[in-house]
């Protein structure tokens, strides 16, 4: 097997959510159980949601948790930019989503809001939007046309509507999907940024990623990613999906919550150490009944195959004994470095 290559890919939007950083943590653990590669990239294509300030946020987090990153913006080791929108400015996505076109796999999509906005359908009892190929039917000579007279557009991705399509993941198994539920998902926007999904396949494939690991609200995406990679002909990633994370009332955590995020733990008192002790074991446990690891004893056990399908709670009662009993130890060692400095003090003076 190739060498083991992980990334975290965040999009710079904030404080780091609770779930986030058990995703990093969870492919840094990956990454480093195999003397692999942890790789930071930067997901910032949708321009609207950032937050001035955030991406400092997340060099700051990971420097703090311990999760020290091989390659990324300030560690170029060949594959980069590592941030999305300097990729865009390259023309890199644009040249890969025409690439599709030229195959038949995608295709310029001229519809505008108010028409889209029509297209409702009944999948699984539930009202979605669904597109219905209608540009998909125009000649070469129409968008040629509709191209030269500098119309809006989207490029989509043109997904099959009979059969099924089936991924292997390695935590839920196989899932197979029908193809009537999979919409032609837009890859590139009217902006000329790429969406999250196409960003991800084309930028994990040219950085060599061969485990991809995210929350589970992607499984549904996952078949269209699969789609994508077999347009282009390239191998598929393994996928590890994460349990969801919810509050002690199995709603999802939010922020709302008041501890949904690393900085506002911090805030509140808990250390560093017993966060990323505890968030570790938040959707996955080892073959023993301990619970208190470092971050070295994480890299020699995490076996990723021990993750939960079943959602993981976050129980504030028991991260705050977690955190006691690293005061504990801190304490401890703390009071033992002072025994030993007052006692070579003294033999000092004798």
């Amino acid at each position: 097997m190739s060498k083991v290559r992980t990334r975290f890919a965040p999009s710079p939007t904030g404080r780091m959510h609770v779930g986030n950083l058990r995703t990093a943590l969870y492919a840094f653990l990956i990454s480093k159980h195999e003397n692999g590669d942890f790789i930071i990239r930067i997901e910032d294509t949708d321009q609207e949601r950032l937050v001035e300030g955030a991406v400092e946020i997340i060099y700051r987090t990971l420097e703090k948790t311990g999760l020290v990153h091989d390659e990324g913006p300030d560690l170029d080791k060949g594959v980069g930019p590592y941030v999305q929108s300097e990729r865009q400015a390259q023309g890199i996505y644009l040249t890969f989503a025409k690439q599709l076109i030229e195959k038949g796999e995608a295709y310029y999509c001229f519809c505008d809001k108010e028409r889209l906005a029509t297209l409702t359908t009944i999948v699984a009892g539930k009202e979605i939007n669904i597109y219905d190929k209608h540009c998909l039917h125009l000649s070469k000579e129409e968008v040629a046309e509709k191209l030269a007279q500098k119309i809006p557009y989207v490029i989509r991705q043109n997904n099959p509507t009979e059969g099924t399509t089936t991924f292997q993941d390695e935590i839920y198994g196989e899932i197979t999907v029908d193809n009537s539920e999979l919409d032609d998902m837009v890859l590139i926007k009217s902006d000329g940024y790429p969406t999250y999904n196409f960003a991800n396949v084309v930028d994990d494939h040219l950085m060599g990623i061969t485990h991809v690991v995210r929350g589970n609200e992607y499984l549904s995406s996952s078949p269209k990613y699969n789609r994508l990679y077999e347009a282009f002909g390239w191998e598929v990633p393994i996928y590890i999906h994460c349990p969801l994370i919810t509050d002690e009332e199995h709603h999802k955590l939010s922020k709302r919550c008041g501890h949904s995020s690393y900085e506002d733990l911090v805030e509140q008192g808990f250390l560093t150490a017993a966060i990323v002790n505890y968030v570790a074991l938040l959707g996955w446990s080892p073959d023993s009944n301990e619970e208190i690891f470092d971050l070295e004893e994480l890299i020699r056990i995490f076996d990723y195959r021990h993750m939960s399908k079943s959602p993981a709670v976050f129980d504030y009662k028991k991260l705050k004994w977690m955190n006691s009993e690293y005061i504990k130890k801190w304490i401890f060692r703390s009071f033992m470095n002072w025994l030993c400095h007052f006692y070579i003090r003294r033999l000092r003076k004798s």
